[in-house]
């Protein structure tokens, strides 16, 4: 076990169960209500008693999250991974038992959702900080990669302990209710974990300097730094280019003519399984192959691109369906080569370890912008153009996009490389 954990860039047992606990608390906060919106969705509706629009706007608030980003940097560099972690899942905790008990009316759950909004600003910064804390100088890549790879794992193990127990015993809501209730208590072990294994980062000042004025400060060098937003731009455009995975499965329905049920495996394969995958395979590559993950990301969004080119050339008959969807499949892989790494590159961005947390915020906020405007740009293209259009528009964007990131990527190598041999020369 200890030759495993030092293979993979952990040089200590505590250090690998702090950095488990730190990914784990990532997804346990969200498997009680956000990982249930693919699988369960219509149970979810059922037991909260709201309709779809309802849905819609408790997720709207959810995703507030990203006005906050920045802001929540401060946050981030004042006080440390452990104590945001714990005081976030205590949150989640506590919400979620009112939820369950109570079974609050819809204004009620809105104003939930939008604290939800709001802690998880400040919470996933301190999840993608704490594993850049608890990885060495040259496990970057495979700590992040372990990140997206541990996360998916467990929500689809999760899920699917959820459909089989409803396959062998009848009473599906009161199963999925039981669930709920399950997984929400599973955060009061996570909390155990945090506290026992995560060590404190505290935020280190001078002597009758103000903790609260040099956590700005932090935020406002972490702004200036021209890495840090290319590295973040390059993390975008990753983001921006995923969401158009999402498209792939009504692709092959609307052109193709795929079953439901056809249609359903492919997903389960394209969207969930090969992201497990991936995510140890982008590690693996950024650390052992590319020693580096902005290379890693830069190799990954042009395997991207060429597998989004070839969708596009690709002619859209039946007896090509085949080859659509290994280019579809080959397309998965390679964005999720550079989504399992995505916030890698701001840890490379040589940021102080003082500032992490305000990176982490900045890179987030940056990532994950493209929510507000892909999936309605993508919606909008669908309805307005003829199917085989509408899906080859959406591919061009998604390469475009790719390229773009590429770019950035090749423009953040080139100012590391100058800010090295500047160091080097001034170390001389």
């Amino acid at each position: 076990m200890n030759k495993l954990i030092g293979k993979i860039g952990f040089d200590s047992n505590k250090k690998f169960y702090g950095f488990l606990s730190v990914v784990m608390s990532g997804q346990i906060i969200y498997s009680a209500f956000e990982a249930f919106k693919g699988t369960f969705y219509n149970l979810l509706l059922d037991v909260l008693s709201i309709d779809n629009t309802q849905m819609g706007i408790l997720f709207t608030l959810i995703g507030s999250a990203m006005f906050f980003y920045i802001p929540a940097g401060w946050v981030n560099n004042r006080f440390s991974v452990k104590s945001i972690l714990m005081t976030s899942l205590v949150v989640r905790l506590v919400s979620m038992m009112y939820i369950i008990l109570f079974q609050p009316e819809f204004a009620i759950l809105a104003v939930i959702a939008g604290i939800w909004g709001l802690t998880d600003a400040i919470f996933w910064p301190a999840v993608v900080n704490g594993v850049n804390l608890m990885s060495g100088e040259n496990n970057k890549g495979m700590a992040f990669g372990l990140l997206e790879s541990l996360r998916r794992a467990t929500e689809m193990s999760m899920n699917a302990l959820i459909v089989g127990v409803m396959a062998l015993v009848s009473g599906s809501i009161l199963i999925f209710k039981g669930a709920i209730l399950f997984y929400t208590l599973l955060i009061i072990p996570m909390i155990f974990c945090v506290w026992k294994f995560v060590p404190e980062n505290k935020l280190e000042v001078k002597e009758g300097e103000n903790k609260n004025k040099a956590a700005l400060q932090g935020l406002i060098h972490v702004l200036k730094m021209p890495t840090v937003w290319l590295a973040a731009l390059t993390s975008l455009t990753v983001y921006w280019t995923y969401i158009t995975l999402i498209y792939t499965v009504p692709y092959l329905q609307a052109v193709f003519g795929l079953t439901t049920s056809q249609a359903a495996l492919f997903g389960i394969i394209n969207t969930g399984a090969m992201g497990v995958v991936a995510g140890l395979v982008a590690g693996s590559l950024s650390d052992f192959v590319f020693k580096s993950s902005i290379k890693m990301m830069l190799f990954a969004l042009g395997l991207t691109g060429l597998c989004l080119l070839g969708t596009i050339l690709l002619p859209k008959t039946p007896d090509m369906l085949v080859m659509n969807m290994v280019l579809l499949m080959a397309f998965s892989f390679s964005i999720f080569l550079a989504k399992g790494i995505i916030l890698a590159p701001i840890a490379e961005a040589g940021v102080p370890e003082q500032c992490s947390g305000a990176a982490m915020s900045v890179g987030s906020f940056a990532a994950y912008a493209s929510v507000f405007w892909a999936y309605a740009l993508n919606g909008w293209i669908i309805d307005s153009f003829e199917k085989v259009a509408a899906y080859q528009m959406i591919f061009g964007i998604g390469l475009a996009v790719s390229a773009a990131g590429m770019i950035c990527a090749a423009i953040l190598l080139v100012v590391k490389r100058r800010q090295k041999g500047e160091l080097a020369v001034s170390a001389a």
